[in-house]
């Protein structure tokens, strides 16, 4: 993994959580929703199809522990989850990531996508600390 560079429109756009033992967790930065980015620390990947199956199925247990955590976040900042939505798109930053995002009814976007909708909204410090604090939580059992 020592090739591994994360792409900078992460960095710009999210903040480290931990690393898993396949991807880097990054918090999304948009307070609106529950949201974490899992990066793959291997080089030069843009699919799934790129991983072997061991790290396939490690890219697919490690998106399930997001999902908690990301329930953990919206508990924690009082943004109920109703619905877990999980991609892997890369039309913006081609770089192998998958979203995992807590969505409630009547959130900014709903029924509709978050991509495209609406300029994100930062975190403000104590809350940003929360969620960082949440997701670590969840992540680490």
């Amino acid at each position: 993994m020592a090739d591994f560079v994360l792409d900078p429109a992460f960095v710009a756009t999210s903040h480290r959580v931990v690393d898993l033992p396949l991807c880097e967790a990054r918090l999304q930065d948009d307070a609106r929703y529950p949201w974490l980015v899992l990066i793959p620390r291997q080089a030069g990947l843009r699919e799934i199809e790129d991983l072997d199956a061991a790290d396939r199925r490690q890219l697919m247990e490690e998106t399930v522990r997001g999902g908690v955590a990301v329930r953990a976040i919206g508990a924690r900042l009082g943004l109920a989850v109703d619905k877990l939505n999980i991609g892997a798109l890369g039309n913006v930053t081609a770089q192998l990531h998958v979203h995992v995002l807590g969505r409630r009814r009547g959130d900014p976007a709903w029924p509709g996508p978050v991509w495209g909708h609406s300029p994100a909204v930062a975190y403000r410090a104590e809350a940003l600390t929360a969620a960082i604090e949440a997701a670590r939580d969840a992540l680490s059992v």
